[in-house]
């Protein structure tokens, strides 16, 4: 055989790169955006001040904007950005232009809306975080439950019961606190019976959590109906969870009256990403855990008790998934009411796979529905040209997006969903 002929079939073939990578396609999709901030919005825009105070009202300092100028000028900028991932090699930071492409978007759509009036950036992001709530406690019960191989689609279920428990003991015990605790335990009941039936009995997790989902909306519907409503002073109004001014802290500047002047639901969510955070990083429990959600086998060989540790962790993830239940009738409203966590225990999983199944990145995910969720009951209320029915839509709408083309590909733990069964 001549030296040229080996040397022939040494050489790698190697396929060529299709044109529509997900750079290309996420490129594609700023640039329309941009084009439509521009050419639509612009000449619809008011060429009125937009202003966006730092402050929770009308007053104090603002930045200042021409409403027509400015949605022009962001929209183009978008534009670029769009053209510049369609027609640049710019390989993994394209990630930082898509963040830079949907923020230049939002600009330039809110220079449309507030032109003439006013958007409060630290009430803005006051209200967004107090609406993230109980996103952010479903997505952390998701992260404990799933981190270890438990699917928890039945967050909704954790959070209707702990609404109702809240709602329930609430008033029977005349205490906030007795309200937030038995949400609590309405949560690990839900948790508890999907433990039993998804690692003990091995029935399919996304199954269980569905039939827990319309269990729970079941059975606190009936219960409403019978006990609730019929005599609502005794069993249906709850004392409200009240804010909490922290003196010096809550006058920082921006972030103060965001952080330190709300109430203690919120500071425990915020300290709990932390704490799981570090606790998945750091801690035996932590490798553990990760470990059971990746290779339960392996981990099993080395002595780690893999059903009971998953045991443990979605019974945790229901104590802090029905805490996130107790802000629907203790903090947004002051009685339950049928169905009224409204699905968000499926945004929670939205924003758990958004995060990819960290609980920084669960925050991120839960604050990025808040700040949609806000926005469009601040537009609603200040007289938005968009209809209303399209201003409800876009919090879920934005999740969608979200979800099914930001994160790209995304890995679940290995073993998510998998019944561990001992040989």
């Amino acid at each position: 055989m001549s030296t040229a002929t080996v040397e022939e079939r040494s050489e790698v073939v190697t396929a060529p790169e299709p044109f529509w990578i997900r750079q290309r396609r996420l490129g594609a999709g700023i640039a329309v955006i941009g084009l439509i901030a521009a050419a639509v919005f612009g000449p619809l825009a008011e060429s009125n001040t937009a202003r966006f105070t730092l402050s929770e009202n009308a007053t104090g300092a603002a930045l200042k904007l021409n409403g027509q100028l400015g949605t022009i000028v962001f929209g183009v900028i978008t534009l670029a950005i769009g053209v510049l991932m369609l027609t640049a090699r710019v390989r993994k930071r394209y990630n930082a232009l898509l963040v830079l492409g949907i923020v230049t978007f939002v600009v330039s759509f809110l220079c449309w809306q507030v032109a003439g009036k006013f958007l409060p950036l630290v009430a803005t992001a006051r209200f967004s975080l107090e609406l993230a709530l109980p996103l952010i406690l479903g997505a952390l019960a998701g992260v404990l439950g799933e981190r270890s191989g438990v699917v928890n689609v039945g967050i909704e279920a954790q959070f209707l019961t702990g609404a109702f428990c809240a709602a329930l003991f609430g008033t029977l015990a005349t205490s906030v606190w007795a309200g937030v605790i038995s949400a609590m335990l309405g949560g690990v009941l839900i948790a508890a019976l999907l433990a039993v039936l998804a690692i003990k009995f091995l029935v399919d997790q996304v199954v269980v959590g569905v039939v827990l989902n319309l269990f729970a909306a079941g059975i606190t519907g009936f219960l409403y109906d019978r006990l609730m409503q019929p005599d609502a002073a005794k069993y249906n109004q709850p004392p409200h969870l009240a804010e909490i001014k922290v003196p010096g802290l809550s006058d920082i500047p921006l972030i103060g009256p965001v952080l330190f002047h709300t109430n203690v639901l919120v500071w425990l969510a915020l300290i709990l990403v932390f704490v799981i955070h570090f606790a998945l990083k750091r801690t035996r429990w932590g490798l553990r855990t990760r470990a059971v959600g990746e290779h339960p086998v392996a981990a099993d060989t080395v002595g780690v008790r893999v059903r009971g540790l998953r045991y443990t962790n979605v019974l945790l993830g229901g104590l802090v998934a029905g805490a996130g239940g107790s802000y629907f009738t203790l903090i947004s409203s002051d009685a339950f009411n049928q169905n009224m966590t409204g699905g968000l225990g499926y945004i929670a999983l939205a924003a758990l796979i958004f995060g990819r199944w960290t609980p920084f990145g669960a925050l991120g995910a839960a604050l990025f529905f808040g700040f949609t969720q806000e926005l469009a009951n601040y537009l609603s209320v200040v007289g938005s040209p968009v209809p209303n029915q399209f201003l409800n839509m876009l919090p879920y709408l934005a999740t969608i997006v979200a979800v099914a083309g930001l994160v790209g590909r995304v890995r679940a733990p290995k073993a998510d969903g998998v019944p561990y069964v001992k040989s």
